[in-house]
């Protein structure tokens, strides 16, 4: 029997194993199927808003396991499953990490060719609030090329937490005013 091919195997898979990590509490990050010699590997990235241990990723690895084995003609042959959370390197795409990374330090660069390293506030569909050099600043998804976080190994300073939990309830003016003129440029 010969196994379909790369792509049509993780189009047809993908929707059952994002069901079963959701029943799980769980987002599905990132979904793959490779030929790995006669074998198959299916990795699968999960994250949630309290993080990922490893009973989580346990009982993740058993529920997408059982859906795979329904599907077993699917993958038309022995499979090798790998469950993991996504890396610290792992680029904030889309709005659930960027409010998942709140207060952490972020490496952004703008489409414009800008970067800026900043603390990460309060985050919606359409953008972030940073605190960048100091100043707060509304940073629109749309002019983020790519965002990553940076490891740090001391703790935020008490103050720009401060500053970004007032900006998050509407207290700091300066913080609106500098919205206004990113989302103008």
């Amino acid at each position: 029997m010969s196994s379909p091919p790369r792509g049509a195997v993780t189009a047809k898979l993908e929707p059952v194993v994002a069901e079963a990590v959701a029943g799980a509490g769980f987002d599905l990050e990132d979904f793959d199927v490779q030929q790995a010699g006669r074998r198959r590997l299916v990795k699968v990235v999960i994250d949630s808003d309290a993080g990922v241990g490893l009973d989580e990723i346990s009982e993740v690895s058993r529920a997408v396991s059982e859906v795979l084995d329904e599907h077993e003609h699917v993958l038309a042959g022995s499979y090798t499953l790998e469950v993991t959370s996504p890396g610290v390197d792992r680029p904030l795409t889309r709005p659930r990490h960027w409010r998942r990374a709140r207060f952490r330090l972020v490496r952004i660069r703008l489409v414009d060719g800008v970067d800026l390293v900043a603390r990460v506030g309060d985050a919606d569909d359409d953008g972030v609030t940073v605190l960048a050099g100091g100043e707060l600043r509304r940073v629109a998804y749309r002019d983020v090329e790519r965002a990553v976080v940076e490891v740090e190994f001391q703790q935020p300073p008490a103050e720009d937490l401060v500053r970004l939990e007032r900006a998050a309830g509407g207290v700091s003016q300066q913080g609106d005013d500098r919205e206004d003129t990113e989302e103008s440029r």
